[in-house]
C-alpha cells in the first residue's frame, strides 16, 4: 500500500523545495508564524480556514488536504465540535460528499452530537444544499433509530423529501419507509407530510393508499381547524407552528384527493359528490384576502372537475363548454393545463370522439408539455410530470387510431423512453401493448427504436414476457 505523506510533511519538503523560511511561508499565507509553529512541533491542529490558507499559498488545489486532516485532527482524536463544524460547512461548500460522509459516520456514537449536526442538516436543508443536507440526516437517524423522537421524524421526512425524484419504484420505496414516522411528527406539520405522502401515491397511481392517506388528513385538519377557533384558549398557550397553506385548505384538498381516486376507480357519481363538497367552503370562518384566495381557487378547480366527470362518464356534450372554460381562464397554471388537456385526450379515446381541431387550437401549449419539465416542490415534482407522460401516451393512442402514425410512434417510443427513466412498469407495458397493436404500420426507424427500447427493458427487468 503506497504510504501518504502527512500534511506536515508535505508542508516541510514544499518549504524546503522552494528555500522558504517558516516566517516568510507565514507572511505569503497569511497565517501566523506562531500558529504554524503550534501546528509543527506540538501537533496542535490549524483551522480549517487556516488549512485553506496554506493549500492556497503552496498552490495546491481547494480541499487538496481535507481527506487526511479529517483522519489525523478529527477521527484519530476526541471529536470537538468547534473544529468539525466549520469543517463540515467547507467541505458541503466544495461538495465533498463522501468526506462529509466519513466525518458523519465517525463522530455518530456519542449521541452528544445528534442534536447539532441535526440543526446543521436543517440550515443546510433550508439553502438547498439537499445532497449533503440528506448525508447529516441519516446520520442522525441511524443513531437515534430506537428512539421514539420527533427529531428522528422530521429526519425521516426530510430524506423522503429529498429523495423523490424520477424513478417511480424508488419513490414508493421512499414512501412506505416515510409513513410509519407521521404520527411522531408535530401534528400541524404531519399535515404537510400527509399531503406530501398523498402526492407521491397519487403520482403512482396507488389510489388506495391515496385514499387512506387524504381521509387522514382531512380528519386531523379539521380537528386543528376546531381546536383554532375555540374560544376558550389558554392565554399562555405556546405558539402553535404554522402549515404551508390554509389550515382549511387540507380539508378541502382532501375531498379533491378523494374526488380523484374516484375518477380514477370510474365511480364519477361519487367523484361528483366530494367535488361538491370542497366547491362549497361556505363554512370557512376567516375573511381576509388570502381565505378568499383560496376559497375562489377551489371553486374554480370545482367548476372545471364537475364538467370532467360529466365527459369522463360519456356526456360529450359538455365537452365543447368545458374548452370554452379553460380557453377563457386568464390564471391558468402550466400544471392545469396539463391536466385539463389529458382529460380532454381521455375522454377523445374512450368515446372516438374527433377533436383534431382543439389540438390545433392547443398546439403553443401542447408544445410545452410534450417537452422536459423541471419542478421544485412535491406535487409538481411528481403529480404533473407523470401527468404530462400520461397525456403523451393518449396522445400516441389518439393518433395512432386515426392513421397518423407518424406523430403516433413518435410520442409512443418517447413514452416507453420515458418509462425506462422513470422505472414505471406499468407505462412501459401499456406502449408496448399500443405498439405491438399498430406493428404493421411502423417504418424501419420506429421499429429499430421500439426493439432497442424494449430489450433495454428486459435488461432493467422491467417487465417480463
Amino acid at each position: 500500500m503506497e504510504h501518504t505523506p502527512t500534511i506536515l510533511a508535505e508542508l516541510e519538503d514544499y518549504l524546503q523545495q522552494n528555500g522558504l523560511t517558516l516566517a516568510q511561508f507565514a507572511e505569503h499565507s497569511g497565517v501566523h508564524e506562531r500558529t504554524l509553529n503550534n501546528w509543527i512541533l506540538k501537533h496542535r491542529p490549524v483551522a480549517i480556514h487556516q488549512l485553506d490558507r496554506i493549500t492556497r499559498a503552496m498552490e495546491l488545489p481547494e480541499g487538496h488536504f481535507y481527506e487526511r486532516y479529517i483522519e489525523h485532527y478529527i477521527i484519530e482524536r476526541s471529536p470537538d465540535w468547534r473544529r468539525i463544524e466549520p469543517v463540515l460547512f467547507r467541505c458541503v461548500e466544495l461538495d465533498k460528499l463522501e468526506a462529509i460522509k466519513r466525518i458523519v459516520g465517525n463522530i455518530m456514537d456519542n449521541l452528544l452530537y445528534s442534536p447539532k449536526l441535526f440543526d446543521m442538516a436543517e440550515t443546510l436543508f433550508a439553502q438547498g444544499r439537499h445532497a449533503a443536507a440528506l448525508l447529516l440526516y441519516e446520520g442522525v437517524a441511524e443513531a437515534e433509530k430506537y428512539q421514539h423522537s420527533e427529531r428522528l421524524a422530521i429526519c425521516q421526512y426530510r430524506m423522503f423529501t429529498i429523495q423523490v425524484g424520477d424513478d417511480q419504484k424508488r419513490n414508493l420505496k421512499a414512501a412506505t419507509r416515510f409513513e410509519p414516522f407521521v404520527e411522531r411528527l408535530d401534528e400541524i406539520e404531519q399535515l404537510d407530510a400527509l399531503k406530501d405522502l398523498a402526492n407521491v401515491y397519487r403520482s403512482l397511481s396507488e389510489w388506495d393508499k391515496v385514499d387512506e392517506t387524504a381521509r387522514k388528513m382531512k380528519e386531523k385538519a379539521e380537528i386543528q381547524y376546531s381546536i383554532k377557533h375555540q374560544h376558550k384558549i389558554r392565554k399562555r398557550e405556546e405558539p402553535r407552528k404554522n402549515t404551508n397553506g390554509p389550515l382549511f385548505g387540507y380539508i378541502a384538498y382532501a375531498d379533491l384527493l378523494c374526488a380523484r381516486v374516484c375518477d380514477a376507480q370510474g365511480d364519477y357519481e361519487q367523484a361528483l359528490q366530494f367535488t361538491y363538497a370542497y366547491a362549497d367552503l361556505d363554512w370557512v370562518i376567516e375573511t381576509d384576502e388570502h381565505t378568499q384566495h383560496w376559497v375562489n381557487l377551489f371553486k374554480h378547480w370545482a367548476q372545471a372537475n364537475t364538467m370532467v366527470n360529466k365527459l369522463l362518464s360519456g356526456d360529450i356534450s359538455v365537452l365543447h363548454d368545458y374548452v370554452e372554460y379553460i380557453s377563457a381562464s386568464t390564471d391558468t397554471t402550466e400544471e392545469d393545463r396539463v391536466t385539463q388537456l389529458l382529460n380532454i385526450m381521455m375522454a377523445a379515446n374512450r368515446y372516438q370522439i374527433d377533436i383534431d381541431d382543439i389540438l390545433q387550437q392547443f398546439e403553443t401549449e401542447i408544445d410545452f408539455i410534450t417537452q422536459q419539465q423541471s419542478s421544485s416542490d412535491m406535487y409538481t415534482h411528481q403529480v404533473v410530470p407523470e401527468q404530462s407522460t400520461r397525456f403523451k401516451y393518449e396522445l400516441a393512442k389518439y393518433y395512432l387510431n386515426r392513421g397518423n402514425y407518424l406523430y403516433g410512434f413518435r410520442f409512443l417510443l418517447d413514452v416507453l423512453s420515458k418509462s425506462l427513466t422513470i422505472n414505471k412498469e406499468a407505462f412501459f407495458i401499456s406502449c408496448i401493448r399500443l405498439f405491438e397493436q399498430f406493428k404493421p404500420f411502423a417504418d424501419i426507424r420506429f421499429y429499430e427504436k421500439y426493439e432497442s427500447l424494449v430489450n433495454k427493458g428486459r435488461k432493467e427487468r422491467l417487465f417480463y414476457y
